[in-house]
């Protein structure tokens, strides 16, 4: 059962966090997020829970023990409660689904009920790290039809649908995701935001602001890289203005940059296996940077690309997930 809490107190005991993706401290022990896919679990005993959040206009999942409960899609604070959970061991979750490119959400945490116990949080043996764009975002993947409203995206996008969380839960990995819809590793979506292509937003904590940013203390380090991004260099043409004088400039500078991109992460991420998504119209430049940076590349065809604005559908989604395990599990 699920109870909103509209003025109750929360309980005071908070349950400790497993925490997937990149968030930044706030007061009093909450966190803030932005990126697509953040995730918070934690483990108890006894028959309640209380969660306390701030939305930020964002839709998020509330899970027990691996089964959606709810979706939170009320924008602004929000308390609520899970009761009559059963005798045992139980495991809740927040996931975000949604994908805003401006503000952020703030969990302030889960909340032992009465009668319950603190377990330590959950941990998985492996992590997977996923760096992309509106694909690995999962945009408007609920969507049956193509024709979509600003408004149907935000609200038919779902990350946890998308490749990357199917593949981390098949794995059994915990996960980060760092993606941003219309950006590219040089050139974003015709030609938009210029200077500020996917690599120069990834060290933010924020994705929509320059400060707070990644520190070197930051501890976590993936088992295996996917990353996926040209599809925005190359979706339209070059307008007047543009740094590039035509289209074999652009590939070149995408294939240099990539390369010096990749080399970055890899130095900061010394055991992790790097695994680069190519679509159809930049096959043969993921394929010379995977050369050049001893990745592996993994060709991503066949897709019918019906969610919004032609984008890939649950199928899709799953036959990316499919696609990539293969080749993870064939790679040394």
């Amino acid at each position: 059962m699920l109870t909103l809490l509209l003025s109750a107190a929360l309980a005071q005991t908070a349950l400790p966090l497993n925490i997937g993706g990149r968030v930044a401290p706030a007061p009093d022990g909450a966190y803030d997020f932005g990126w697509p896919g953040v995730y918070f679990e934690a483990r108890f005993t006894g028959p309640s829970v209380e969660i306390a959040l701030d939305t930020g206009g964002e839709h998020l999942a509330v899970s027990i023990d691996g089964v959606r409960k709810a979706e939170l899609t009320k924008s602004g604070a929000t308390r609520l409660k899970l009761d009559r959970l059963g005798p045992g061991e139980h495991v809740v979750r927040l996931d975000r689904l949604t994908e805003s490119q401006a503000g952020s959400s703030r969990f302030q945490g889960f909340f032992l009920g009465q009668g319950g116990k603190a377990l330590s949080a959950p941990s998985r043996p492996r992590r997977i790290e996923f760096v992309g764009d509106s694909h690995t975002v999962g945009y408007g993947v609920r969507s049956a039809s193509r024709d979509c409203t600003e408004q149907q995206v935000h609200d038919l996008t779902d990350t946890s649908l998308a490749f990357g969380p199917i593949l981390a839960r098949r794995l059994n990995a915990d996960y980060r995701i760092e993606a941003f819809s219309g950006r590219g590793v040089v050139r974003n979506y015709n030609g938009l935001a210029p200077g500020l292509p996917l690599p120069a937003l990834l060290p933010r904590l924020i994705p929509g602001q320059e400060q707070p940013r990644l520190g070197p203390d930051d501890a976590w380090s993936p088992d295996v890289l996917v990353i996926g991004l040209g599809t925005n260099d190359f979706s339209t043409p070059l307008n007047a203005g543009e740094p590039w004088a035509d289209e074999a400039a652009l590939r070149k500078d995408y294939r240099d940059s990539y390369v010096a991109f990749i080399q970055g992460l890899k130095a900061s991420r010394p055991k992790a296996r790097v695994f680069l998504i190519a679509g159809d119209t930049f096959a043969e430049d993921v394929a010379e940077v995977a050369d050049r940076t001893s990745a592996k590349a993994v060709r991503i065809t066949g897709m019918d690309l019906g969610a919004c604005h032609g984008h890939p559908s649950v199928a899709d989604q799953r036959m990316m997930a499919d696609q990539l395990e293969a080749a993870i599990k064939s790679s040394p």
